[in-house]
Parts: structure tokens; C-alpha cells; sequence
């Protein structure tokens, strides 16, 4: 059982690590992200800004094993999933260099959202 515990804790701060360096590569430089953004979205900036700052929420809520972080994570990571797809399909014909790296990036999510749903959370005191 202790095993099981320890797997789900380092899953959740594996997900958190990677979205505090996501989260603040997103705030300090919101234009590097713009091309990976469908050109159809409006606010590209704001939108990357308000991504940063929901994935720097999620990932000290992980740290912090609060009730709310694991659903924050989930639906950060299902938030940005359609513009990931929308660049792995256009990178096919507008970067083929990176198409590879793009479409392995899809299935990378999955175990992300696995130890977000599994993140050790504290238990309410009553």
C-alpha cells in the first residue's frame, strides 16, 4: 500500500514540475507560444497567460495535496488538449520537422491526466 502511495505522489509531482516550468515559461514569455496557438482563437496571449497561471495554480495545489488540484490539472490539461491537436495536424504540412515531436506529445498527456485523477490529496479535519 505504501508503494501504491508513493507511485501516485510521484506521478502528481511529476505533473506538477512540469506545469511550474510551463507555467512560468507561459508568463515570462507568452509570445514564444503563440505559433503553437489555432489561428482561430481569439485573446492568443491572454489565453496562454490564463494557462500559465491555471497550470502554476494546479502544480502548487499538487504540491500542497489540496482537495482542488487534481480537477484544476484535469481540466487545465483537457483545456489546452484541442490547440495540441490543432498543432499536430498542422505541423504535418506547415513544420514537418516537428510533426513527430507533436504527435508523440498527444499520448504524453494521457498518463499526465492518470496521476492528476490519482494525486494524493489531504484529507478534510474534522
Amino acid at each position: 500500500m505504501a508503494s501504491k502511495t508513493l507511485g501516485r505522489r510521484i506521478g502528481a509531482l511529476i505533473v506538477a514540475a512540469l506545469f511550474l516550468t510551463s507555467g512560468v515559461l507561459h508568463l515570462v514569455n507568452p509570445s514564444a507560444f503563440v505559433w503553437l496557438m489555432p489561428p482561430w482563437l481569439p485573446l492568443q496571449t491572454e489565453l496562454i497567460v490564463i494557462s500559465g497561471v491555471m497550470e502554476l495554480a494546479a502544480a502548487i495545489g499538487l504540491i500542497f495535496k489540496q482537495r482542488w488540484a487534481p480537477l484544476l490539472t484535469i481540466l487545465t490539461l483537457l483545456a489546452v488538449w484541442p490547440a495540441n491537436w490543432w498543432f499536430a495536424i498542422d505541423s504535418l504540412t506547415t513544420n514537418p520537422d516537428i510533426a513527430l515531436i507533436a504527435w508523440l506529445r498527444l499520448p504524453l498527456q494521457l498518463p499526465l491526466l492518470w496521476f492528476a485523477w490519482k494525486a494524493p490529496v489531504t484529507k478534510p479535519t474534522r
